[in-house]
């Protein structure tokens, strides 16, 4: 009889425990909800109100299991933290849809039970991402390390190259101030460079991607309709998201701040809104001063307040000495300039999201390899980093416009938009991300290499000879986890 009762008890348990798990899948998330990451929280403004689960950004449109919120986790600035990933795996033994082989796995032939084959997934959220390299590709790329021995595969049909590239997911939110679509602006089918037309062509290219999402990463066998997709897309362009509270200092829309997702959500906007490089539409001069969410705090009584404030100044004013960055020390249109001297504002334009606010792949780095680099602030800059193991490429053929006649050879883990467009020019480069959130979503980088802030401020103080003090550096990460 005792055995019966426990039997039965243990039968109840699990009901109700299955009948917790369905309310959660299907319960709203509530609009403005707080979540905890290290530094505080980060909470997300809907337009439309609370975030309704039921709709087709949580729907399984696929035939592996996946959402788009698999990828996009509201908790995490709407991307993917890899402690999320490790207890997830374990809890699931690898059987969650997020490990599906085909880019949730470092290559596509991975078993669910090996721990190892998702390496980069559990280590730093990284997805493989395979591109089908142009016939008509102005360069040849050859894997110089293959670690998981998939670097290049061939398209049986066309013979064409396949190339493995491992991202982090972009979030899937503060979506009305993109400039370009993707790291490697791939699915920018149309231009986000014309307030005219800046509605209609992000909701165009969204929806492109949603397509793509699905069929590529969900593995879907058909297309979302019509309304699935508008709903998909019209769910992330109202969504703003940003860190809400400080540990340190509270509330960040407190004596007269304005952080926090509210603010966020009004915030002015038009593509190319105080271009670095002088192509605001309205004629209005380059302000570094980009950022001036916390100006109110600058005399505050409060010294945790002061910091974040004093770290603003210092993201708006302090000298980075701009060298070998392909698109801007190559850039013709600029006079290929040896070395330019900007701030963090040059690249991260956009006033007050943090991206550049027009088109501007560069490559500042964070792809090469230090042992084959001879510019020494990239060394330094890289030797702060702690990059995964991932196939490296040597990429040769592309003419060196500083010696007519002889070509560059490359070696990156991303060959960035030029494996899109198969281009020399675009070699390395990809798009900078929007900043706010940042706290919710390490590692940083496309590539997750570095760890945390302090890694990210250390390689961009070497990498740009920016000669930071200790100060500036501990006030820099204050201002950057408040964004």
């Amino acid at each position: 009889m005792k055995l019966n009762w426990s039997s039965r008890s243990i039968v109840l348990v699990c009901a109700c425990a299955s009948l917790t798990a369905i309310a959660a899948v299907n319960a709203s998330i509530p609009n403005l909800k707080r979540f905890f990451d290290p530094t505080g929280e980060v909470a997300t403004f809907n337009s439309g109100g609370d975030l309704d689960r039921s709709t087709a950004f949580f729907q399984n449109l696929g035939t592996n299991g996946r959402t788009c919120e698999s990828c996009h986790q509201a908790d995490q600035s709407f991307s993917l933290n890899p402690a999320h990933v490790r207890e997830l795996y374990d809890r699931t033994h690898g059987t969650d849809p997020l490990f599906a082989s085909i880019d949730g796995a470092n290559c596509p032939e991975a078993e669910p039970h090996d721990r190892q084959a998702h390496s980069l997934l559990l280590s730093r959220g990284l997805i493989r991402i395979p591109i089908t390299l142009p016939s008509n590709a102005e360069f040849t790329i050859v894997a110089a390390h293959d670690p998981y021995g998939c670097a290049i595969r061939y398209d049986p049909l066309t013979n064409q190259q396949i190339i493995s590239v491992y991202r982090r997911p972009l979030p899937t939110t503060n979506l009305r101030y993109l400039s370009t679509l993707m790291f490697d602006g791939r699915e920018t089918v149309s231009p986000l460079t014309d307030s005219m037309t800046m509605a209609a062509n992000l909701n165009a290219n969204l929806t492109h991607q949603a397509i793509a999402a699905t069929q590529g990463h969900a593995q879907g066998a058909i297309q979302p309709t019509p309304a699935q997709l508008a709903e998909i897309v019209n769910f992330e362009l109202g969504l703003s998201t940003a860190q809400i509270r400080s540990n340190r200092t509270g509330y960040l829309a407190n004596g007269q701040a304005t952080g926090g997702p509210l603010a966020l959500s009004t915030q002015p906007y038009y593509p190319g809104a105080n271009d670095s490089l002088g192509h605001d539409p309205s004629g209005k001069a380059f302000n570094p001063g980009a950022f001036t969410l916390y100006t109110a705090w600058t005399n505050s009584g409060d010294e945790e307040k002061r910091d974040i404030a004093a770290g603003e100044v210092v993201f708006n004013t302090a000298v980075a000495t701009i060298t070998d960055v392909r698109g801007l020390n190559d850039n013709p249109a600029l006079n290929s300039p040896a070395s330019i001297a900007g701030t963090c504002t040059t690249c991260h334009d956009s006033p007050n999201v943090g991206n550049h606010t027009l088109p501007l792949p560069l490559d500042i780095a964070t792809s090469r390899q230090s042992l084959m680099e001879t510019n020494p602030s990239i060394v330094a800059g890289l030797q702060q980093l702690t990059p995964p193991d991932m196939p490296v490429y040597e990429i040769r053929g592309c003419p060196d416009p500083q010696n007519v006649g002889n070509t560059l050879v490359f070696y990156t883990s991303d060959p960035g938009k030029g494996v899109v467009t198969g281009r020399c020019v675009d070699v390395g480069r990809g798009k900078g991300p929007i900043l706010r959130g940042l706290a919710g979503r390490a590692p940083y980088f496309h590539n997750g290499s570095a760890a945390n802030l302090k890694q990210l401020v250390d390689f961009y103080n070497l990498r740009f000879q920016m000669s930071l003090s200790d100060r500036q550096k501990h006030d820099l990460i204050a201002f950057l986890n408040s964004l």
